[in-house]
C-alpha cells in the first residue's frame, strides 16, 4: 500500500490530522491498534480551547460541536468556603467550550468514513522503518496477515505507550518527567452539574473538581492516593468526600446518584525532545503528557496537529520544507508553556505529602492574590483559553 502520510494512532490527534490533510487533497492512512468501539468507549475530559475549535471548523467537523457544546465564559476557584470567578470573556474576549473528547473523536470518525478515508483497526506488531531516510515505511499485521505502507512521512499519534516515540534512537531523544504523588478518582454520573461552570477546589482534604459533559451528565474528581483503586471507593464514600472538599453552599446543592463510570488516573508531566526524527513526527501524548488540571492534553495535541498539518500542506502545495523543518521547535515552544501552566495550576490546588505549614500558607496567599489581582487573573485566563499557535 502507498500513501503520502501514514498516521499511527486513531485517537483524536490522528483523526484530526487525517481529516485536515484530506480537505487539502493529501492522502493518509490511519492505523489503530484497538477497535473503533474501544476508542469511542474511552472517557476523557472535554474542555476545548479556541484553537481546537477552529481546527474542527477547518476540518468540517464542527456542526454538532457548535449545536451541543456548552460555551463557558469563566471558571470558579474555591478554597475552603471561599469561592471566586475568573472571567475569561471579560479578560481575554474569548471563552472555552465544554464538549466531550469522545464526541470530538466520534465526529472525526464520522467525517473520515464519509470521506472514504482508509483506517485499519486491530493492527499489531507495528514497526517504523527507515524514518531517517527519504523512503520510510511501516509494517504491521492485521488478523495474522503481514502488511506494509510505503509513505512520504509518518505521524506518530499513538500516545504515551505507543511505538512511535520508541522508534527515535535513545542517543537522539531526551526525556523530561515529573511524577505527582497522587491521582485523581473520577466519577461520571447521570446527574445535573452542581454549577454551570467548572469548580476547581483547594481543600485541606485535597483537590476536587466539579465538571460536566452536558446538563444531565456530570463528571467529578477528587485527589486520592496512588495506592487506591476504584473498588476502594463506594459511591456513597465518593459523594461524601466531594462534599467535604467544595464550599458548603455548593455541597448543599449537589445532586448525587449512581456512578456509571469510575476510574483513577495518575498524574505526570512528561516531554520528549525532539518531536521530529527524519520523516517521523510525534504528536500529542506520544511526545508530551500534562496533568489534567487545566484540561490541556487534547488541546496541546491539537496545537501539534496545527503545526504539522500546516507544515505538510506547505510541503505538498508549495514545495517548501520550512514548516516541517521547524515543526519540533515550534511545537515544543508551546508545549513547555503549557507544561508550565499545568504544573502551576496543579501546585496551586493540590495538597502534597511533603508540604510544610509555610508551603500551605504560601498556597493560600497565592489563591488570595489570584482572587484580588486582575493581572494574575489575566495571565491565568490567557493560558486557560489557549495560548496562540
Amino acid at each position: 500500500m502507498r500513501t503520502q502520510v501514514a498516521i499511527i494512532g486513531g485517537g483524536p490527534a490522528g483523526l484530526l490530522l487525517s481529516q485536515l490533510l484530506h480537505r487539502r487533497g493529501i492522502d493518509s492512512v490511519v492505523l489503530e491498534r484497538k477497535t473503533k468501539e474501544y476508542v469511542l468507549g474511552r472517557i476523557r475530559a472535554g474542555v476545548l480551547e479556541q484553537g481546537l475549535i477552529r481546527l474542527m471548523e477547518e476540518a468540517g467537523c464542527a456542526e454538532r460541536m457548535h449545536a451541543e457544546g456548552f460555551t463557558h465564559d469563566g471558571t470558579q476557584i474555591s478554597y475552603g468556603d471561599e469561592m471566586f470567578r475568573v472571567d475569561f470573556a471579560e479578560l481575554t474576549g474569548t471563552s472555552v467550550m465544554v464538549y466531550g473528547q469522545t464526541e470530538v473523536t466520534r465526529d472525526l470518525y464520522a467525517a473520515r468514513e464519509a470521506a472514504g478515508g482508509k483506517t485499519e483497526f486491530n493492527v499489531e506488531d507495528v514497526v517504523i522503518h527507515n524514518a531517517d531516510s527519504a523512503a520510510p515505511h511501516v509494517s504491521y499485521r492485521v488478523g495474522g496477515a503481514a502488511r506494509r505502507i510505503d509513505c512520504d512521512f509518518i505521524a506518530g499519534c499513538d500516545g504515551f505507550h505507543g511505538i512511535s516515540r520508541q522508534a527515535i534512537p535513545l542517543d537522539v531523544r531526551r526525556e523530561y518527567e515529573k511524577i505527582y504523588p497522587f491521582g485523581w478518582l473520577g466519577v461520571l454520573s447521570e446527574t445535573p452539574p452542581v454549577n454551570h461552570e467548572l469548580i476547581y477546589a483547594n481543600s485541606p482534604r485535597g483537590f476536587a473538581l466539579c465538571s460536566m459533559r452536558n446538563d444531565k451528565l456530570s463528571r467529578y474528581y477528587v485527589q486520592c492516593s496512588l495506592s487506591d483503586s476504584p473498588g476502594d471507593w463506594t459511591d456513597r464514600a465518593f459523594w461524601e468526600e466531594l462534599k467535604r472538599r467544595i464550599p458548603a453552599a455548593q455541597a448543599d446543592q449537589l445532586v448525587t446518584g449512581p456512578s456509571i463510570e469510575k476510574s483513577i488516573a495518575p498524574l505526570r508531566s512528561f516531554v520528549t525532545e525532539p518531536m521530529r526524527w527524519g520523516r517521523l513526527f510525534l504528536c500529542g501524548d506520544a511526545a508530551h503528557i500534562v496533568p489534567p488540571t487545566g484540561a490541556k492534553g487534547l488541546n496541546t495535541a491539537a496545537s501539534d496537529v496545527h503545526y504539522l498539518y500546516n507544515g505538510l500542506r506547505d510541503f505538498y502545495e508549495n514545495g517548501s520544507s520550512r514548516g516541517i523543518d521547524s515543526y519540533s521547535e515550534n511545537a515544543l515552544k508551546r508545549v513547555w508553556k503549557v507544561e508550565r501552566f499545568s504544573w502551576w495550576f496543579s501546585s496551586l490546588l493540590h495538597r502534597y505529602p511533603d508540604q510544610s505549614e509555610f508551603d500551605l500558607k504560601i498556597q493560600i496567599a497565592e489563591l488570595e492574590f489570584l482572587r484580588s489581582n486582575k493581572a494574575a487573573q489575566l495571565a491565568m485566563a490567557e493560558n486557560y483559553v489557549g495560548l496562540p499557535y
